[in-house]
């Protein structure tokens, strides 16, 4: 597999043995494939390889092939990983120190309950597991996989626009920058997964991200977790906190602060006052210590968190894919679940038995519209679960407080109570009119909490303030139905 860096001074390509497919040189020497991917992260690089071996001719374009450091992307739930698994790609989570996920923890208001995830229909008494890893170690992974195949050649080079034929419309292939020059990569499907901050958009969505939050990330070497082997979520006052292993030593610490927090601000000492002040006394008190030490050593970055609809692709030879075509809050750690899965889905969408000409735009039209309906019955849940879960989560008002209060009892219960939410989170459950039973009977729960608790004497304002809670619950959950229903 031909590999050109976008690091030494610019040189020819590189050599080619006599033995090279007509392809690699195509795609070495001309610019010119089957499929042009723009972004080596999880689904570009996937889809990369999963085409790769269906014999498409595969041109994989990445600004940096350096090993990227990021906050999130770190969880891969058990459906997931299921989805490697079936990608061929298992092997890409050895040898990168990743922790078995077995579920969650749940702490609210300093009281914790453990949400397993469900045992496994197929094989009685054997529960699934997801993994948690350094980001950048799983891309670097991916990324060696995709450079072992013959099928792929992987460029580093700086894509700033797209080629659209004058006469058709179509979109032809990209232009790109390497070592400060122009360089152009042509075929008749180009696929766009150049993440959240994509610049693609235009024209392919009518929509755009809209990020409330952020989530602030910390690195605690040898924390001591209440539940190892579990991701924690910690409910209080504000907003989540989510606390998860992704290394042996390491422990990764997510704080999501709302945009315009007040004691995140400049006269309350910004956001590491905010960490130290309010977030660090609302921990559990045996990970404080760790918390407190990495905090001091100021080693802080950020991620805003988005949410953005998804679209049919529509525009003749390209595809928006991935973070770039759809987004969801971090919270429930579903974005690369619903990637791997997206790739499983197109595997045989545009296999060559289904599209035998990546040419055909029509066609491959046709299978996005088809993709794009397919993918709800594991997307739409992720998508609204994170959505609703955070509006819960991060309560500020009466009413989602009754619906938080609600929702951690409603875990408490136990057996379905536990497995069906632990179920839809994992991705293993993939109907999302089990979404819908299990968000109104926390809400009717909530309800019931509610009146059982108020005085006698406020029964009829009871009754009133019931409804609103019912309300509410109603407001949260069917707007972004709605998102998933529109095309």
């Amino acid at each position: 597999m031909p590999l050109i860096l976008d690091s030494p001074p610019r040189s020819p390509p590189p050599f080619l043995p006599e033995s090279a497919s007509i392809e690699a040189v195509r795609r070495t020497e001309h610019h010119i494939g089957d499929v042009v991917v723009v972004g080596a992260g999880i689904l570009g690089t996937a889809i990369a390889i999963t085409l790769a071996r269906q014999s498409r001719s595969v041109i994989l374009l990445e600004k940096s092939l350096k090993e990227p450091d990021r906050i999130v992307g770190e969880l891969l739930q058990p459906g997931g990983v299921e989805a490697l698994e079936e990608l061929g790609l298992r092997q890409c989570l050895e040898e990168i120190d990743a922790c078995a996920v077995k579920g969650y923890e749940v702490i609210y208001r300093g009281q914790g309950v453990e949400i397993p995830y469900p045992e496994n229909a197929a094989e009685k008494g054997k529960r699934p597991e997801g993994r948690s890893f350094h980001h950048g170690r799983f891309i670097r992974r991916l990324r060696e996989a995709a450079m072992r195949e013959p099928n792929i050649t992987i460029v580093e080079t700086t894509v700033t626009n797209t080629v659209t034929s004058g006469w058709t419309g179509q979109i032809l292939g990209v232009e790109s920058l390497t070592h400060g020059e122009r360089d152009y990569y042509f075929g008749p499907l180009t696929i766009i997964a150049d993440g959240y901050a994509s610049k693609f958009r235009n024209g392919s969505t009518p929509y755009a991200p809209v990020s409330k939050s952020k989530f602030w990330g910390l690195e605690l070497i040898d924390a001591d977790l209440p539940r190892p082997g579990h991701g924690h979520v910690v409910i209080g006052d504000g907003a989540p906190i989510l606390l998860y292993q992704i290394g042996t030593h390491e422990t990764r610490a997510l704080v999501d602060i709302p945009d315009g927090t007040d004691t995140a601000s400049t006269q309350h000492g910004g956001v590491k006052g905010h960490l130290r002040n309010v977030v660090l006394p609302s921990l559990p008190k045996s990970v404080q210590s760790s918390f407190e030490k990495a905090l001091d050593e100021g080693k802080l970055r950020s991620m805003p968190n988005s949410f953005l609809p998804p679209t049919t692709n529509r525009v003749p030879g390209m595809l928006l894919l991935g973070d770039a075509m759809n987004m969801r809050h971090p919270l429930t750690g579903g974005g690369m679940t619903v990637a791997l899965n997206d790739v499983v889905l197109l595997r045989d969408l545009l296999s060559p038995k289904a599209v035998p000409d990546l040419g055909n735009t029509k066609l491959v039209i046709k299978q996005m519209k088809t993709f794009h309906w397919r993918r709800k019955n594991l997307t739409s849940v992720i998508n609204i679960l994170a959505q609703a879960l955070y509006t819960l989560f991060a309560a500020n008002d009466p009413q989602l407080r009754a619906l938080q209060a609600g929702c951690f009892r409603y875990f408490e219960l136990g057996g379905n109570c536990i497995d069906g939410p632990a179920g839809l989170l994992a991705g293993i459950i993939r109907r999302p009119f089990v979404l819908f039973y299990h968000f109104f009977s926390v809400a009717l729960l909530s309800i019931w909490l509610y009146i059982s608790k108020a005085p006698l004497w406020r029964f009829p304002l009871t009754v009133l303030e019931s409804a609103l809670i019912f309300y509410k619950a109603c407001v949260v959950l069917f707007p972004f139905i709605g998102s998933e229903l529109r095309s």
